[in-house]
C-alpha cells in the first residue's frame, strides 16, 4: 500500500490535522494537575484529527508544579535568549520550556499539522497575551515559548477563546 493509500485508510487526507494543548482535551497537565477541557477540542483528539500535546511535560517539567510566567518579554524573547521562564519561586526554568516547545515542533511535523490550537496566556501555548511575569495576574501583548516556536515555523496559531 503506498503512503498516499495509507493515509487515505487513516482518514487523514485532505483534512487539516492539528496539535492541540492537551489540557484543553481532557488531559490533567496543567501546573496545577487539572484540565481546561474544551469539548470541541476534545472531539477532534477522538475523531484522529488532533494530537494533545503539553510542552512543559514534554520539556521534563513535573505536573503538578510551581506556576511560572516569562519575565521581561514574550516567548520570542525566550528564543532569542533575551529573557527566560521562572517559577513563582525563581527557579529559571527557561530550558525546559525551550525543549518542550522543540518537541512539540518534532510532533506536529511528524504529523503533518499546519494549526495548532494552544491555551491562552501560558506561558508556553499563549498566544496574543501572557502573564507579564510579576505573579500579578497582569497581562501583556506576546505568546508563550511554544507558540512563538510554532509560527516562526509556519503553524497558526488558535486559542481555545478563538474556538468559543
Amino acid at each position: 500500500m503506498n503512503e498516499g493509500t495509507k493515509d487515505e485508510a487513516r482518514g487523514w487526507r485532505d483534512e487539516r490535522r492539528y496539535i492541540v494543548s492537551a489540557c484543553l482535551a481532557g488531559i490533567n497537565c496543567r501546573y496545577d494537575g487539572e484540565n481546561k477541557l474544551l469539548r470541541k477540542v476534545q472531539r477532534l483528539v477522538r475523531q484522529g484529527k488532533a494530537i494533545p500535546v503539553c510542552p512543559e511535560q514534554l520539556g521534563g517539567l513535573p505536573t503538578p508544579r510551581l506556576p511560572m510566567e516569562i519575565q521581561g518579554g514574550s516567548g520570542k524573547d525566550v528564543l532569542d535568549g533575551r529573557t527566560g521562564v521562572f517559577t513563582k519561586e525563581g527557579e529559571d526554568v527557561t530550558s525546559q520550556c525551550i525543549k518542550g516547545a522543540h518537541e512539540v515542533l518534532k510532533l506536529a511535523k511528524l504529523v503533518g499539522a499546519r494549526v495548532a490550537i494552544l491555551k491562552a496566556r501560558s506561558p508556553s501555548c499563549g498566544y496574543g497575551q501572557v502573564y507579564d511575569g510579576t505573579f500579578t495576574n497582569n497581562l501583556r501583548k506576546g505568546e508563550g515559548v511554544t507558540a512563538s516556536l510554532l509560527r516562526r515555523e509556519g503553524i497558526e496559531i488558535i486559542t481555545e477563546e478563538e474556538l468559543n
